[in-house]
């Protein structure tokens, strides 16, 4: 066609003004500021921002066919079990893998040494598919088995993501000094560092502060602080600032409210920016988003999809370099082979049909996003410097400061009313429809003791929740 047509040139021109007087109609008596939103830390939400300017984020090139990796979630209590999950994910479209580890089958895969974690992990060609470990207090003597595997290939791509403090965090206990904790990991750390150059050895997490109903602010400062102490710790290791750094990987929830995801994602680079400058080195941060296990509703499972979707949608938006999408069925059970592929198509789906990779920050510029992410940036700041003036992060747990403002946002969350859950407190089901889920009986191995000499470390835990558990029926 040799002409084109301009439909904005069909509308008259909108402004601030005209806006507010159509809401006001459309509210009649109720006032405007009814409209503005608090996050539980109390960062406000407007309901109209103004056109930003773009903040450019110093962001990792992104392959456009594979923007984000899709990374599988194994936590089978049987090894050979999970090493089947694995295989069918990584066949499946998955790209990389995190196989949960605990000698007692209750929370992972039930493995005790490095033949048992060589076994969950046959037939997965490392240098392809990274293999990342959650192993808990674990974690350096399974980091150990996991180089083992490795055969010292330069080329593997292990990421043992050792994160004592978070078990800290989430036990409200260690088996021996926290601190000497982190000492053995940062040795491990060191040992590996040089033959496994694309090794991402520590996970500094703030996911246990949102998985206890913590707001993201919070969890984006605990995040923040706890990459300080491994670099700290890594560095006293012998290791070189720079390549500390670049050794650690961010990780954060990702929920089904979808803009705060976005911001929050958004707001841990500009932290991760303003640590490394502090600190002398550069380099964008390496971001895994992990679905939120607190948004989950076990009461009409099926609306779990939605929520995952959401969680994704804003990971992707958001710039993660990973994404881990958690099963539909996490609240009940674990998951079949449907939940499973369930969990890799929805990642599969967006990411190749909906094209959410093809711009690399598509939030830039808009008001709302540039707002929220710089009001979360800043409260994050502010909270991690008054966690680093306490000391640093083990000194903030222990003296119950943590713990202090994760119960100040769920009594804030409480102080809001029932929340509005599809499937619970919005259009619950009128009869149950089953959920299919795996069954298993844990059979609990023999593993290296992770306890250090000395006293255990104290802090008050940091419990996860579920939102919908206390609006959920009662059969």
């Amino acid at each position: 066609m040799a002409d084109t047509l301009d439909l904005a040139d069909l509308f008259p021109p909108a402004d601030e003004t005209a806006w507010k007087a159509l809401v006001a109609k459309t509210l009649g008596e109720t006032p405007f500021e009814s409209l503005r939103l608090k996050t539980v830390e109390g960062l406000s939400i407007e309901p109209l921002y103004p056109a930003a300017a773009a903040e450019p984020l110093e962001l990792a090139p992104r392959s456009v066919e594979r923007p984000w990796e899709v990374r599988c979630f194994s936590a089978h209590p049987d090894a050979a079990r999970a090493n089947a999950e694995i295989l069918e994910d990584l066949a499946g479209g998955a790209a990389s893998v995190v196989l949960a580890i605990d000698p007692s089958g209750a929370r992972g895969s039930a493995i005790g040494s490095s033949d048992g974690l060589a076994r969950a992990l046959q037939g997965v060609v490392l240098e392809l598919a990274p293999v990342a470990l959650d192993a808990g207090f674990l974690a350096p003597i399974a980091a150990d088995w996991l180089g083992a595997a490795a055969k010292a290939s330069p080329g593997a791509r292990i990421c043992p993501h050792m994160d004592p403090l978070s078990a800290f965090a989430e036990a409200g206990a260690s088996p021996g000094p926290v601190e000497s904790h982190l000492v053995s990991a940062a040795t491990v750390a060191a040992r590996l560092a040089q033959p496994y150059p694309a090794a991402g050895l520590f996970l500094a997490s703030g996911r246990v502060v949102h998985e206890a109903g913590g707001g993201e602010a919070a969890e984006l400062a605990f995040a923040t602080s706890a990459a300080l102490a491994y670099a700290k710790a890594m560095v006293r290791a012998g290791m070189p600032m720079d390549d500390a750094f670049n050794r650690i990987t961010l990780s954060l929830a990702a929920d089904n409210d979808h803009f705060l995801t976005i911001a929050k994602l958004r707001a841990a680079r500009r932290l991760w920016a303003r640590l490394t400058q502090a600190c002398g080195v550069a380099g964008p941060a390496r971001v895994e988003a992990r679905s939120s296990r607190r948004m989950l509703a076990a009461q009409d499972a099926w609306t779990n999809m939605l929520r995952l979707t959401a969680a994704n949608f804003g990971a992707a938006i958001g710039g993660a370099d990973s994404v881990v999408l958690g099963n539909f069925t996490d609240a009940i059970g674990l998951p079949t082979a449907f939940a499973r592929r369930q969990s890799r198509n929805t990642q599969l789906v967006l990411m190749e049909e909906s094209h959410l990779g093809r711009v690399a920050d598509p939030a830039a510029g808009s008001g709302f996003a540039e707002a929220l992410t710089d009001e979360l940036a800043r409260a994050a700041w502010a909270d991690f410097q008054a966690i680093e003036a306490r000391g640093g992060i083990i000194s903030a747990l222990s003296d119950g400061h943590i713990a202090a403002g994760v119960a100040a946002a769920n009594t804030a969350r409480a102080a809001a009313g029932k929340p509005r859950i599809v499937g619970v407190t919005a259009f619950p089901p009128e009869s149950s429809v089953a959920v299919d889920v795996e069954s298993a009986s844990p059979k609990p191995v023999t593993a290296p003791d992770s306890r250090l000499p000395g006293p255990d470390g104290r802090c008050p835990p940091l419990k996860s929740l579920r939102i919908s558990e206390p609006f959920e029926a009662r059969s």
